[in-house]
């Protein structure tokens, strides 16, 4: 499998670059807009990676070109802007996903392997749901039977995490990984204590209760119905 990263900023190119190959795929590396966009419609990839602040020309522009010239190559955007807007405008200019920066490797490559399991299929609703529970991942915001439940974005990024992967029971080493990117130590409890603080927004006032603790093997969320 082929992709092209287009990223502008070195030291972020060159750490995707060297991860994405040691996870097995062909990478070609665009540090600038003009080399990006020349490799959009000349080569032909499987996925791309794509900056939207480069020095040049800009990630919309290129991806409004790759769509217009009836290209639909799976494509990541990866930026630091996170508004609402510039989600919204990414995804009507044809991206597949949207992360923001800063991120954590485990999650862009599980993303990456997705979009290719899935080829140009959308992968980002505007919401995801389970039971009552409702993610607007737009806005990063959510509700619990109606309510705002108020989160840090540690905390949307551990609960979007279980909701993504519902019914899986998630391993403190996998958690660990995608939201804080780091690896797990087993004399910390930061994993417990974070869990502890989602369980108590997002289950302590609520039922049924969504957030499970497997002994010795990790954390899942699952409404009853669905054990």
């Amino acid at each position: 499998m082929k992709l092209l990263v287009v990223e502008d900023e070195s030291k972020t190119a060159d750490y995707l670059r060297q991860g994405l190959m040691e996870a097995g795929f062909k990478v070609d590396l665009a540090r600038t807009g003009l080399d990006g966009h020349h490799l959009v419609m000349t080569e032909p990839y499987d996925l791309i990676v794509l900056d939207v602040m480069l020095p040049d020309v800009d990630g919309w522009r290129i991806m409004q070109s790759l769509r217009e010239a009836g290209k639909h190559t799976p494509t990541l955007f990866l930026t630091a802007r996170d508004s609402v807007e510039d989600r919204v405008k990414g995804l009507e200019l044809g991206a597949d996903d949207y992360l923001v920066k800063p991120f954590a490797f485990a999650e862009l490559l599980a993303r990456v392997r997705t979009l290719m399991r899935r080829g140009s299929t959308p992968m980002l609703t505007d919401r995801l749901q389970v039971a009552d529970l409702v993610l607007d991942l737009a806005r990063r915001r959510a509700m619990r039977a109606g309510a705002r439940i108020n989160l840090t974005s540690k905390e949307f990024s551990l609960l979007e995490l279980l909701v993504r992967r519902q019914g899986e029971v998630l391993p403190r080493s996998l958690i660990a990984s995608q939201v804080w990117d780091m690896n797990f130590e087993s004399d910390t409890n930061v994993i417990d204590v974070a869990i502890r603080r989602l369980r108590a927004k997002i289950d302590d006032d609520f039922e049924p209760k969504l957030i499970h603790t497997v002994r010795g093997m990790g954390y899942s969320l699952e409404a009853p119905d669905e054990v």
